[in-house]
């Protein structure tokens, strides 16, 4: 199961109805009232005593396939731009297309003839491993009409990892860039001809044929090299691959006619099945559904407010969730405009496209959002890309959008209000097992609420806190426990792990939400009698629940330290770090420790312009080179310092270390296993009692700072 994430939404709205029962309205003599804002019911009922809520029933779920609802769209708004795409060229230009809801029609349609003329059908699985292009955005309703499965997979993904996606689900056919772009580094990208010599040994045999995956048929590659001097990769040396220049000449692309499936499409459908992320364990496939995508896109989008007028900037990547539902089917049941502003992150794109365009939205996760941020500081330097003017043009327009990630700080989010205009940014929640958004805020909540909790339940959405070693048992208010998620928004499982699925996917007597006097309420009756029951997705977060409903997230239940006993939830000493003015950014995990157990463990990134504490980049001499430079100097006694202030003693991290990036997704998500194998290999644990040896922690020091210049903690 992936980790769930934390999203925060601007310029949103969330009316949420905690359903009251009839008998408890009756027994108390309460009267349920309903009043509507902007077209959401929503229905005042009395506190909640126990941690399980249900969310509004409007606005209701739409009953469409998604090219049914993508043909009323275009039908609508043909004319309005529904993607606009920018790449990276090595002449420091950008070239940007331009797909308006028409030609991305008509253009989806043609591809998805070309595809069925390479035998593509309804059922098989397509996998996509392609940054956000408009090559991208095309396929995903080409693939979409035809009825096949959408398998988006991470573009970072080396050839064990691609090999092991097309072998688990049976991949007909891989789609597959040239050349794979890399964050943070524009026209600097890596061949992918190596990695498909090893899925196909003998590429220039004519025809695709792999011992290791006898079911994938076609490999079709996107010829990006024009943005990568340095790659040479000449399609026409290869006969056994497919060039998608060739699916899409002018020829093909006269046949734009609607395309049909071989067999009818139906709403429960699996359309996209979505890996999950991988930050606890290898990645699982969720099976996703017309109607759990299409309706949590819209609903999204309706509660942003998100009208046909919008340009929304969305530099996550298309194969996750966040890219691809809350930014790509959101933007497309409303008839707004999707901005892609390059193909991997760059900040410099990202806020240069926001102001070229006037953008109105704008999404990131955490990391990059600060590093947006730290553009804008230097934008009065000599040097800096981002020009003082385009700083400027910024806060003018944008005030809707989107910040992801295992925990976004409220220091972070009053920063994002003041500096970019984002004064309306609320929060949701959710995991890519339940498509993925459950909870949300409302611009008009208490700010409070907005920056301390992910908000309460979604349309058609249940949420309930139970215990996680007594799963039946719901908490009570204000009780820390697992978090749970109920509705249409459900996967139907992973795919090929039916073990996995029921450890995660249970199916549990029904529960009357209204029932404040009972932990677990009556089981609904179907029409025969029989117990109907629900499924239950189990998040593995703890959580708890406010008596008016709103959910806060207090970390990953696997993440929980045990420092001599006393439970230590790593978000709560996270957020007092990462107010310190010196620190950029921070992530907790427990190590063994032989006195207490475990130990807190802190990996600190610090501001630019500051210097660290035995900082091997110093030398001999750092803290006088430091003074002398006119750096500020963090010291880790400095962060101790900082939580001792301001947290129980308890939580004050034993170890701290300096490190410039953390081991993460490529959505943003910090892999905290891979921080707690690299803090055993640095620490020095005593036989005794005792503090680390100095000397001995600053040559790890040293050591761990090699290991990042010279090494990705990709992995």
């Amino acid at each position: 199961m992936s980790p769930t994430f934390i999203l925060r939404f601007l310029h949103g709205l969330q009316v949420t109805r905690v359903q009251q029962s009839r008998r408890t309205c009756r027994d108390i003599g309460k009267r349920t009232t309903s009043i509507s804002v902007l077209g959401f019911q929503a229905r005042l009922s009395s506190r909640l005593t126990y941690s399980i809520s249900q969310g509004p029933n409007e606005p209701p779920l739409l009953p469409y396939t998604i090219p049914e609802h993508f043909a009323e769209i275009v039908s609508q708004y043909g004319d309005r731009p529904a993607v606009i795409c920018r790449s990276p060229t090595p002449f420091g230009t950008v070239e940007e297309e331009t797909l308006t809801y028409a030609a991305l029609d008509s253009a989806s349609n043609a591809l998805a003839h070309s595809l069925r003329s390479l035998d593509v059908k309804k059922g098989d699985r397509v996998a996509v491993k392609l940054g956000n292009t408009a090559e991208h955005a095309t396929l995903t309703y080409a693939i979409f009409k035809l009825g096949a499965i959408l398998v988006p997979l991470n573009p970072t993904f080396n050839a064990s990892q691609v090999g092991a996606a097309l072998s688990h689900l049976g991949v007909e056919v891989l789609v597959i860039g040239a050349v794979t772009d890399r964050a943070y580094k524009p026209c600097q990208g890596r061949s992918n001809l190596e990695m498909l010599r090893k899925l196909a040994p003998d590429l220039k045999k004519g025809k695709i044929e792999s011992p290791h995956f006898p079911t994938l048929r076609k490999v079709i590659v996107v010829d990006n090299t024009t943005s990568h001097p340095t790659v040479n990769f000449r399609l026409d040396d290869y006969p056994s691959l497919t060039p998608y220049s060739t699916l899409v000449q002018p020829t093909r692309l006269s046949d734009t006619r609607n395309v049909f499936p071989d067999s009818p499409l139906t709403p429960e459908e699996t359309i996209n099945i979505q890996f999950t992320s991988g930050t606890t364990s290898h990645p699982k496939a969720a099976m996703l559904t017309h109607t759990s995508i299409l309706n949590n896109g819209y609903l999204i989008a309706n509660r942003m407010g998100l009208t046909p007028a919008d340009l929304i900037v969305c530099p996550p990547p298309l194969f996750h969730c966040f890219g691809s539902v809350l930014g790509y089917m959101a933007t497309a049941t409303t008839g707004a405009a999707i901005l892609f502003p390059s193909p991997a992150f760059d900040p410099v794109a990202s806020l240069r496209m926001a102001a070229d365009h006037r953008a109105t939205g704008l999404y990131g996760v955490a990391t990059m959002f600060v590093s947006m941020l730290e553009l804008l500081d230097k934008s009065m330097t000599r040097g800096n890309p981002l020009a003082p003017e385009e700083a400027a043009r910024l806060p003018a327009h944008l005030r809707k959008g989107i910040a992801a990630g295992s925990s976004v700080p409220e220091s972070l989010m009053r920063t994002l209000y003041d500096r970019l205009g984002l004064s309306e940014l609320v929060i949701c929640y959710g995991m890519t097992e339940t498509s993925p958004v459950s909870c949300m805020t409302a611009p008009t909540d208490p700010l409070e609420k907005r920056t301390g909790s992910v908000g309460r339940a979604m349309p058609h959405t249940r949420v309930k806190i139970v215990d996680p070693h007594e799963r039946t048992r719901v908490v009570p208010i204000g009780e820390r426990g697992e978090l749970a998620t109920s509705g249409y928004l459900v996967m139907q499982g992973y795919w090929g792990d039916e073990e996995k699925t029921s450890e995660v996917r249970i199916s549990e007597p029904d529960v009357d939400v209204g029932r404040t006097d009972d932990a677990v309420g009556e089981p609904a009756v179907g029409p025969n009698g029989n117990d109907t029951g629900r499924w239950w997705m189990y998040s593995g977060d703890e959580a708890s629940m406010s008596e008016d409903g709103y959910v806060t997230i207090t970390g990953r239940i696997k993440d929980l330290i045990i420092r001599g006993g006393e439970n230590i939830h790593p978000l709560e000493v996270e957020n007092v770090l990462f107010q310190h003015p010196l620190v950029a950014e921070a992530s907790v995990v427990g190590v063994p420790d032989e006195k207490y157990g475990e130990a807190v463990c802190a990996f600190v990134v610090a501001r630019n312009n500051v210097a660290t504490e035995d900082d091997p980049t110093l030398g001999e001499d750092g803290f006088a080179r430091s003074e002398s430079q006119g750096l500020p100097l963090l010291r880790k006694e400095d962060v101790r310092q900082w939580v001792r202030s301001r947290l129980s003693g308890h939580l004050v991290p034993k170890y701290v270390f300096w490190t410039e990036d953390y081991p993460k997704t490529a959505s943003g998500k910090i892999q905290k296993y891979k921080l707690r194998e690299a803090a055993r290999d640095l620490i020095h644990i005593h036989t005794g009692p005792g503090d680390v040896d100095e000397k001995y922690e600053a040559v790890l020091e040293r050591r761990m700072h090699s290991m990042r210049r010279g090494s990705s903690w990709e992995g």
